[in-house]
């Protein structure tokens, strides 16, 4: 899904809303607005965990978020995620564990390239190149025991020699996964041309319903209603099992040309230090406050409980869509999302 180097590393959240923030009663949930599986993420793993304690109940997947690659194109786990899947199962917990998969690389001077198409590139470059990238995402997985596998490659249609091929691959590796009683989901973006591409029934297809503003842009919410009724419109195209993943948290913009995700709980005590007026959004229902420190202007956008519900109900007036969230880990109040 999206997560940047340290200093936006933080990324998250669910909570009760702000004093002096109306509630609005008519954007909880609908009948079908089911969530259905969230991330874990391995930098947040402690926090996420308390998380994972108020909305546990309510899920069916867990998606341990991320295995990437090293200098030498190879996958590994954070070792924080050794045994986690096992201890799942062990202490009878109700909900299916999938290992993400993305296409970061960690050099050996300790810098991340994001989202490296050139990785892609070579692992995609012929037949016997993708039989071996299978092999290693199917023993890593079964390695950690966990039940399924998750694909998060993204910027994959940039360029079409990566985004063809990565449709033959996810073929190969759906059939691979199915010869080792394991499941598969598949992220897309929500720029994913899905009315050229040929998907396949049989996997789990995940579409990301935020970046619409972010650290790319100026200020504005990660979602509102336009760009979720669109993207559900797109959806159309995709077969079978689908899920839609929301946001939690939300960006900061400064003046200086500084911005970063930031948690809800960031959001709140940025609010809360500086005595900022927040006000809901009504197209979004997400909280925008400004304030000033040291010269700077810097204005936020962030997710609630109430946003997150507002975006859930949305997400299921056209067809029931399962419901994903991005991510656990520094959250309050989260066992009030639907």
């Amino acid at each position: 899904m999206v997560w940047k180097i340290p200093r936006i590393l933080i990324v998250a959240v669910i909570i009760a809303f702000l004093s002096g923030c109306a509630y609005n009663k008519s954007f909880v949930g609908s009948a079908n607005a089911q969530v259905r599986s969230a991330w874990i993420t391995y930098w947040d793993l402690a926090d996420g965990e308390k998380d994972l304690d108020s909305i546990g109940r309510k899920l069916n997947k867990l998606v341990y978020f991320a295995a990437y690659f090293d200098e030498s194109d190879h996958l590994f786990v954070p070792a924080v995620f050794s045994g986690k899947a096992d201890n799942s199962r062990k202490t009878g917990k109700n909900y299916e564990t999938y290992l993400s998969f993305v296409n970061d690389k960690l050099n050996a001077d300790g810098s991340v390239v994001l989202n490296d198409l050139e990785i892609l590139r070579r692992w995609f470059a012929d037949d016997v190149s993708m039989e071996k990238h299978i092999d290693e995402i199917i023993a890593l997985t079964l390695a950690g025991g966990y039940d399924g596998v998750e694909i998060d490659y993204e910027r994959l249609w940039e360029e079409e020699d990566i985004g063809l091929p990565f449709m033959r691959f996810a073929e190969k590796l759906y059939q691979k996964t199915l010869k080792n009683n394991l499941k598969l989901r598949l992220v897309f973006e929500p720029g994913t041309p899905f009315s050229g591409v040929e998907f396949f029934a049989g996997p789990e297809y995940v579409v990301m319903f935020y970046n619409l503003y972010g650290v790319h842009s100026g200020p504005g919410p990660k979602a509102d209603g336009n760009f979720i009724r669109d993207t559900i419109k797109k959806m159309e195209f995709l077969p079978g099992k689908k899920s839609v993943a929301i946001s939690t948290g939300g960006c900061l913009w400064g003046s200086n040309g500084d911005t970063e995700f930031i948690s809800e709980v960031d959001a709140r005590n940025l609010a809360r230090k500086y005595k900022a007026e927040t006000k809901r959004d009504k197209e979004s229902q997400c909280l925008v406050f400004s304030y000033e420190d040291n010269g700077v202007s810097y204005v936020v956008w962030y997710a609630d409980v109430n946003t997150l519900n507002y975006w859930i109900t949305l997400s299921n007036r056209q067809e029931q869509n399962n419901i994903s969230i991005w991510c656990l880990g520094g959250n309050v109040n989260l066992r009030r999302i639907n």
